[in-house]
């Protein structure tokens, strides 16, 4: 998750879509002010490869501490986040306040929710010993995808954001929003995680016709929004 106010902006980062190469990409811009959270070490280490700013501005006060975060604290030196990873919009308006959050632009990215869950498998398990897709979409242990999709750039129900970004369209709508904000370069974008997955077969050649129903039941909401089909 980004928040720059050097260009008005609040990116909530959701999960499969290219994310993590967005934040990336976007941190080369962030001024000292700007709010950066923190990413895997792996990913941390490309973003310093590349020399751009790492996490910064994410750490709550002291004064925000409960007896929990202090004992943690003392036990295992962990300080608390104010900001993290996948953040909801409702935290980062809480945490913002009404008139930044109303005054900066606000975008997340959206996926084929086929693909996406077909992807989430292949990072989830990245050996070959692992249950068939099948098998795997019926045990629904994605939904996680759910509440770090649509349930993170929503508030009540309703989108709370200015723009999904179509990750099928990534480049053109990531241009689109540079030149609207004001970023003075095109966002080159690392392939962070990408080495997950060597089967890079389309999920309509993986999927069968009951998982395809599965997803299509469970990401519903997301499909009549953006127009997605199978």
């Amino acid at each position: 998750m980004i928040i720059s106010h050097k260009y008005k902006f609040i990116f909530i980062k959701t999960n499969k879509t290219a994310g993590t190469s967005v934040e990336i990409a976007l941190s080369k811009f962030c001024g000292p002010d700007d709010i950066i959270t923190p990413i895997t070490a792996d990913d941390e280490k490309i973003r310093k490869e590349l020399g751009y700013p790492g996490p910064q501005n994410h750490l709550a006060s002291l004064t925000n501490y409960g007896l929990k975060d202090i004992v943690r604290f003392v036990l295992t030196g962990k300080k608390k986040n104010k900001f993290y990873n996948h953040i909801s919009a409702r935290e980062v308006k809480m945490h913002v306040g009404q008139q930044v959050w109303d005054d900066y632009f606000k975008f997340c990215i959206e996926r084929n929710p086929w693909d996406r869950v077909v992807s989430f498998y292949y990072w989830k398990y990245k050996s070959k010993s692992r249950p068939s897709i099948a098998d795997y979409i019926k045990s629904k242990s994605w939904l996680a995808l759910k509440h770090r999709g649509r349930e993170l750039y929503t508030l009540n129900g309703q989108v709370a954001v200015n723009k999904i970004c179509y990750f099928e369209n990534l480049a053109d709508e990531l241009e689109v929003i540079r030149l609207q904000l004001g970023i003075p370069k095109m966002l080159s974008l690392p392939n962070a995680k990408s080495h997950f997955r060597k089967d890079k077969q389309s999920y309509r050649d993986i999927l069968d016709k009951d998982s395809e129903s599965i997803i299509a039941e469970v990401f519903s909401e997301e499909i009549n929004l953006l127009g997605y089909t199978f």
